[in-house]
């Protein structure tokens, strides 16, 4: 009997959830009685079935595999950048595959990017230029469909109607290289503003990211070396690098050492798997590099246990991700810093997990760069010659430009594919500054709760309607190839910043895609050697760009001693939540858990409250009403959160002003 489903599901995912059952002629593939087969992994058992045996209800009845086109690219949906094959008939994309890249994915994906190109064809999608309605009187009215060039004429006025400093973009994150690109000439080179930021409170801070030592996915796995996981859970974010983790340490004698917050999905595999209170992350750091420190006894003797593993070891790499979207970055990054100078040889693997913001950061989308990861002063000529209004000084980032839109700072704001009032951690200063923003642009593929408070919304295509590159979270860049249509006059994103390059001065160029990708290689020095013109050229397993290292410093924050009867927030993601592409997938939507608050039973205890009795969760910008969940893996004195979740929405309780966010609970 065959039997890669089954070792799939047990040795590479872990998820032993389906078995032989029966004997003889009957014998059959099923799951445990009622255990359903929840893997995050699923598909990939369908694709490795030498029979068909195993179909996927999205494809299955679609079309005969000999009527099928197929095209090889790179998923865009998380930063990993897994190579996949899309296949499609009559111009519709119906299934995406994994092909095996030896540096990347090994041919495995998660089914949220298997499956997340059904949104791609929704009724729903965007395909019509629209502005807003001036008479409308409720949302169904709220915008009327508009020419292209009404629109552009729209966005021209509004943008020259104000100074560079009071225009902003957010987001980018979702689009080519070449499409950031040209959206960061627009904004840095053409209008002359630095408030751009691709990150929406969600990452690092670049000038860190360029100081850590790089790392590859290969080189963090590399047998027999040390892991330190000093952010989120893998298996919730980044699924692949998750399986490619997981390999390593149960077949390659990897060990794992995690310092977070909360459990994770590789918790069970850990040498040491260290709780680390919210705001304490830089403490446990500096006990590991044998600095005095501020933690618990039992904490600290742990983290001493970790220390001689690393010591002892030839090859230490790092995860940096967030533990926690309700705390500053500041203090991971401060522990990053620090590790380094403990541990000069180690190497750092960024886990930011927002699609392309890696090249996002590497075109210039965000506050103090430009493309090729230099800085506002060190543009080169060629740049300087193409870039005739490069901005003096650095700009906003995310939450500053809110910020700035709330005391009336800012008269227009660019939306780059970003829903802000979705993925920003504070959700009042989002609704707060989109009311006080006079025209708001929005480049999308649905509409959005943020496209909603648009002004003018251009449709644009998205990543299997467009040809370009993607960079990965090792710097690896590898090819994105078209291979349907966009609906209606929904255009690729580099196209729509080009005419708009155009619509500022007609002279100024780039004219044609392959003169772009050539603009490109000449103005940014990280990308003078890929000839980013011969995508069908280019190595399934990409290019991984050099960069120099730059230098950071600690900065300081002030922890605030947690209250007496206080609990502190701990937000994190899981893999299915309430984004808008899973929404409109058929497959994937209503996988999300939905909104859990879990608290210690013992802290539950002490307030005297069980998970039937409604409490009121206080923070310093609001309440909300819910109840607990006990969990005793969560850490006394906190409270851990999904995020994005249907229910209780716990975005309304932070402050992204705050290093970190401490909640009151009382009875109802």
């Amino acid at each position: 009997l065959c039997d890669r489903c089954t070792r799939f599901a047990d040795q590479v995912a872990g998820d032993s959830l389906i078995h032989f059952i029966d004997r003889g002629n009957k014998t059959q593939v099923n799951t445990y009685p009622d255990q359903p087969f929840s893997s995050y992994f699923s598909g990939n058992t369908v694709q490795i079935c030498p029979v068909g045996a195993l179909t996927a209800a999205p494809f299955r009845f679609k079309a005969r595999p000999w009527d099928l086109t197929e095209v090889e690219s790179t998923s865009t949906f998380d930063s990993v950048g897994n190579r996949i094959s899309v296949q499609e008939s009559r111009d519709e994309v119906l299934r995406f595959t994994g092909v095996d890249s030896d540096s990347v994915n090994w041919g495995w994906l998660t089914d949220k990017e298997r499956f997340i190109f059904e949104s791609y064809s929704n009724e729903n999608r965007l395909v019509e230029p629209l502005i807003t309605n001036e008479f409308a009187v409720d949302e169904k009215n709220q915008f009327v469909v508009t020419s292209w060039s009404e629109a552009y004429e729209k966005c021209l006025t509004a943008l020259t109607e104000t100074t560079p400093e009071r225009i902003a973009v957010i987001g980018g994150s979702r689009l080519t290289n070449e499409a950031q690109y040209v959206w960061s000439k627009i904004t840095k080179g053409i209008i002359g503003t630095d408030n751009v930021d691709s990150q929406l409170d969600d990452g690092f801070s670049p000038e860190v990211l360029l100081s850590l030592n790089p790392s590859t996915i290969d080189e963090t796995c590399k047998p027999g070396g040390v892991i330190i996981l000093l952010g989120a859970d893998p298996k919730e974010e980044l699924g692949t690098l998750y399986l490619r983790v997981r390999h390593a340490i149960v077949h390659d004698q990897c060990k794992l050492i995690e310092l977070t917050p909360t459990k994770t999905g590789l918790s069970k595999l850990a040498t040491y798997s260290i709780r680390i209170p919210p705001g304490k992350t830089f403490e446990a750091v500096k006990a590991l590099s044998g600095q005095s420190c501020e933690l618990d006894e039992e904490i600290h003797k742990e983290i001493k246990g970790a220390g001689k593993i690393i010591n002892d070891s030839d090859s230490v790499s790092v995860l940096l991700g967030r533990t926690s979207l309700a705390e500053t970055s500041s203090i991971l990054e401060n522990g990053a810093i620090t590790l380094q100078e403990y541990l000069p040889e180690a190497s750092f693997l960024p886990l930011l997990r927002r699609g392309n913001i890696n090249g996002a950061i590497d075109m210039g989308l965000s506050p103090g760069l430009l493309p090729g990861r230099c800085n506002l002063e060190e543009g080169s000529e060629e740049l300087k010659n193409r870039w005739p209004a490069l901005p003096s000084s650095k700009g906003f980032k995310t939450r500053e430009i809110l910020e700035a839109a709330t005391n009336g700072q800012i008269d227009v704001l660019i939306l780059l594919a970003s829903d802000p009032l979705m993925d920003f951690p504070d959700s009042q200063l989002v609704e707060q500054a989109l009311e006080r923003i006079g025209t708001v642009i929005a480049v999308d593929i649905f509409t959005t709760d943020s496209v909603r408070h648009a002004d003018i919304v251009l449709p644009a295509a998205t990543t299997t309607e467009v040809d370009g590159t993607f960079t990965n979270l090792e710097g690896r860049v590898s090819p994105i190839r078209r291979s349907v249509t966009p609906p209606g006059t929904a255009r690729p994103d580099w196209m729509i910043a080009l005419d708009l390059v155009q619509y500022f001065n007609p002279e100024l160029g780039p004219f044609t895609f392959k003169e772009l990708c050539e603009e490109i290689s000449i103005v940014s020095e990280m990308h003078k050697d890929l000839d980013l013109t011969k995508l069908e050229q280019m190595d399934k397993e990409g290019v991984v760009l050099k960069r120099s290292l730059q230098t950071a410093q600690t900065t300081s924050v002030k922890i605030p001693k947690q209250k007496v009867n206080s609990f502190r927030l701990i937000t994190t993601r899981s893999m299915y939540d309430k984004g808008v592409l899973a929404a409109h997938s058929s497959a994937l939507k209503g996988l999300a858990s939905g909104s859990q608050i879990k608290a210690n039973p013992e802290d539950m205890k002490k307030i005297g409250v069980n998970s039937e009795s409604p409490v009121r969760l206080i923070g310093s910008k609001g309440e909300i009403q819910a109840r607990l969940t006990p969990d005793p893996d969560t850490i006394s004195g906190t409270i851990h959160v999904l995020w994005n979740q249907e229910g209780p929405d716990i975005r309304k309780l932070i402050d992204s002003s705050l290093p970190v966010n401490d909640l009151k609970i009382e009875k109802k």
